[in-house]
């Protein structure tokens, strides 16, 4: 059986979503309420004139998608809750972003997103917005605080005029009770964008940026509208403008909600101006947009399944999904009645000739009577057309409007003129910038991290980058007969923690630990390290918190830093996505290569103390934290000091210090790393094949962030012990007569705790002792 999904409201946005959700392979039937002239037409859709009540839909539908705000603001999210109904769409907490701009506009102030300078006041308080308005400065906008139906934005043009409108929204009340609070902002200049991204709460994912036209008349003239057309991608929204729309605006927007307690899960609309001074924030919308949303639709690959999104959204795995989008450009043009945005008549018979084939009729007020099609609202048809270039998708859009008609119709026919004047007045080749690779950050980068990598200097390195490779003096070292020693390795998922927490400098002690950990147990000093960097748009404040991470792992270990990769690859990565990769070498002398052959039944083992997960079984991890009911921003439950997402990325052990001087005085026979796999998979790595050994769980206490894995993830202790290191990060084998000199070069060398965990058997394969002890402790 497929998803029944109900989509709630009456315009060209329910009728494009529903159209793209009609096309999805989940979807078994789809019920628009109340719905339009053009969703009654849909494949496998139902117009449902009904009333919203949450309990008639319990054993009807899967998923509700709202498309207008009021019922988001008024709390429809909690009721279908309720009754087992997820949506997509933010809870009633969260919609106050749209429903209150005094909200809003409070929350950007407190989590430092651009946006305009501005004071609230409620109506009580006219004389203090009076002395503001004269007193600030600036020329403003009134913004009536709560819902007005898109139109409760005043631009006064004079000190005076601005005094007469606070007057009409706090005392005549013009807008109702929208306006009982008043926001009064400065008037930013330049050109206006919206951009509607996907979240689930802790992912956001971008659209192409829109840029609608809400006055009815040519060239930007007359009243405002709900919208007379958009179109998508709009070119003034660079790559460098949307990278920074992602940093300064959706990531802090997303991030903090989820902080202050109402992580926002749906579509958020933010509409932006591009100021001079970078894009800022005009106001938030917690639902899609119109006529953003037709032009969007189209523009989605065949292969997005928009169905899978929403599921995706609701269920707070939006990173499990893929959003991408065509080539080229989508424009929708609404036709509306005349008379429109003030009174207009309704019932006018609408007649649909022949369509383009790339073009997409969405009724926007429409209503199906007498085998006819009437108008039922002031905005009607919204046609929307996709082609490669804007030129021809505007010129299908307007050949299909030709084909339209009705008594009254009225269109802009100059949408898009933006776009268009900006290309005939700035024509130019195309630059590395202009496909998202920026050769300044880059530089920039290397000045930044200079100083971390000279602070890696050792003898056979002078740790200096900028050259085409990093060189090393082998023969500098003092080494007789060299064997060298590589490792390479990554971070694993523990990095989308970290992109999540925003703590990216421990991530980079992981990446040097990972492999030189892997050296150390072949008895080789590990000499330097490189390291690969790859991300869709580069973050210099974010790479070098990586890269200083990595020096302070590379001293930890005694290695040089002498060179690396940076890679930018626009479309590879998610905006904000990074990944690493890190190489090592070293070199042990060749009689003390690691593991020897004389192991032997009887050998002890000794295990050294982890200091956490480190870098391995974060996948499971990141399963097991919302099963808990926490979030990584959460107080961690065994240390209250810190945050359960900080406690998660303590970083991985290094024990080149500690361990070296021992394999180095031969005291070692093998070493084990215990890293993916656990104590199962990893000490067999070292022993002959005709040997095994046995494991006593109960000669450590085994730390609370494991316990609390166990106890959350319903995870078994042997399954533990073959995914975790459990507390143990480095298991040694030692003969039985040097158990005590190796026990006390350990200790001179370093802090972590020793424990004698076993001992080397004759039969193969690893046998967990006392595997209860972790249940009960």
């Amino acid at each position: 059986m497929g998803a029944k999904i109900l989509v709630l409201g009456s315009g060209g946005r329910e009728h494009a979503l529903s159209w793209k959700l009609a096309k999805s392979p989940l979807v078994e039937h789809i019920y628009v309420c109340p719905g339009n002239g053009g969703t009654a037409g849909n494949p496998r859709t139902t117009n449902l004139d009904l009333p919203l009540a949450p309990a008639y839909y319990q054993d009807l539908i899967d998923l509700v998608l709202p498309g207008p705000e009021e019922p988001l603001v008024l709390g429809v999210e909690k009721h279908f809750r309720k009754v087992g109904i997820p949506v997509f769409g933010p809870s009633e907490l969260a919609a106050r972003m749209e429903g209150s701009k005094a909200f809003s506009k409070a929350f950007m102030e407190r989590h430092r997103i651009p946006t305009a300078k501005f004071r609230s006041f409620s109506s009580s308080q006219i004389d203090d917005a009076i002395e503001y308005v004269r007193t600030c400065g600036f020329r403003v906008v009134l913004k009536a605080s709560g819902l007005a139906a898109g139109k409760g934005v005043l631009i006064p043009a004079t000190t005076d005029k601005a005094i007469e409108g606070l007057r009409q929204m706090m005392v005549a009340n013009i807008f109702g009770a929208a306006g009982h609070e008043v926001v009064i902002e400065e008037l930013l200049e330049g050109p206006e964008i919206s951009v509607l991204a996907f979240s689930d709460g802790y992912t956001i994912v971008p659209l192409p940026p829109a840029q609608d036209h809400k006055r009815v008349g040519e060239g930007d003239t007359g009243l405002n509208t709900g919208g007379m057309g958009a179109y998508a991608p709009a070119p003034v929204a660079t790559p460098a403008i949307m990278d920074r729309i992602m940093k300064e605006t959706l990531r802090p927007t997303i991030d903090g909600m989820r902080k202050e307690g109402f992580p926002f899960v749906g579509l958020l609309f933010t509409g932006f101006m591009l100021t001079d001074s970078g894009p800022k924030v005009l106001e938030y919308n917690v639902r899609f947009g119109d006529p953003e949303t037709e032009a969007l639709m189209l523009l989605l690959d065949d292969d997005v399944d928009l169905a899978a999104v929403l599921f995706a959204c609701a269920g707070h795995r939006l990173d499990a999904v893929q959003i991408s989008t065509r080539l080229g450009f989508s424009v929708s043009v609404v036709l509306v009645s005349g008379g429109y945005p003030g009174p207009y008549p309704k019932g006018k018979r609408i007649e649909i000739g022949n369509i383009p084939s790339d073009a997409v009729v969405f009724h926007c007020g429409t209503t199906l009577k007498d085998n006819g099609l009437f108008t039922s609202g002031g905005r009607v048809i919204a046609v929307t057309a996709s082609a490669s270039t804007l030129e021809d998708a505007l010129a299908l859009a307007y050949a299909a409007a030709e084909e339209i008609s009705f008594d009254g119709k009225v269109y802009r026919r100059d949408i898009a003129h933006r776009a268009l004047a900006a290309s005939e007045k700035n024509p130019k080749g195309l630059s590395y910038a202009d496909a998202g690779v920026s050769v300044d950050a880059g530089n920039s980068l290397v000045d930044v991290i200079k100083p971390y990598v000279r602070s890696t200097k050792r003898i056979g390195s002078d740790a200096e980058i900028g050259g085409f490779g990093g060189t090393f003096d082998l023969k500098a070292v003092g080494y007789k007969d060299p064997v060298l020693v590589s490792g390479t390795d990554g971070v694993g998922t523990k990095l989308r923690i970290a992109i999540e927490v925003g703590v990216h400098d421990t991530v980079g002690i992981d990446l040097v630990a990972m492999s030189v950990n892997d050296l150390l147990v072949q008895g080789a000093e590990p000499f330097f390290f490189l390291d690969y960097y790859g991300c869709s748009k580069l973050d210099v404040t974010i790479a070098a918190e990586v890269v200083k991470g990595i020096a302070d792992g590379c001293r930890e270990a005694g290695c040089a830093l002498i060179g690396g990769e940076t890679a930018e690859m626009p479309g590879m990565y998610q905006d904000g996505d990074y990944d690493l990769a890190g190489f090592a070498v070293g070199a042990v002398e060749r009689h003390m290569i690691l593991p020897r052959q004389d192991i032997a039944p009887g050998d002890v083992l000794l295990g050294i103390a982890s200091s956490g997960l480190h870098s391995n079984g974060f996948s499971l991890v990141r399963k097991i934290v919302p099963l808990s009911g926490l979030t990584y921003s959460s107080p961690c439950p065994w240390d209250e000091g810190t945050t359960l997402g900080s406690s998660l990325l303590q970083p991985t052990r290094i024990y080149v210090k500690q361990v070296l001087p021992a394999a180095q005085a031969g005291l070692l026979k093998g070493m084990a790393h215990i890293t993916g796999g656990g104590f199962i998979e990893n000490i067999p790595r070292i022993l002959p094949p005709e040997l095994g050994c046995y494991l006593d769980v109960s000669t450590w206490t085994i730390p609370s962030v494991f316990r609390f894995l166990m106890t959350h993830g319903g995870v078994e202790p042997l399954e533990m012990a073959r995914t975790f290191n459990n507390g143990i990060g480095l298991v040694l084998v030692v003969s039985k007569e040097h158990v005590e000199k190796t026990l006390q070069t350990l200790q001179q060398n370093g802090s972590a705790p020793v424990y004698v965990v076993g001992e080397v058997t004759d039969k193969s394969g690893v046998d967990m002792r006392n595997l209860e002890c972790w249940t009960s402790q």
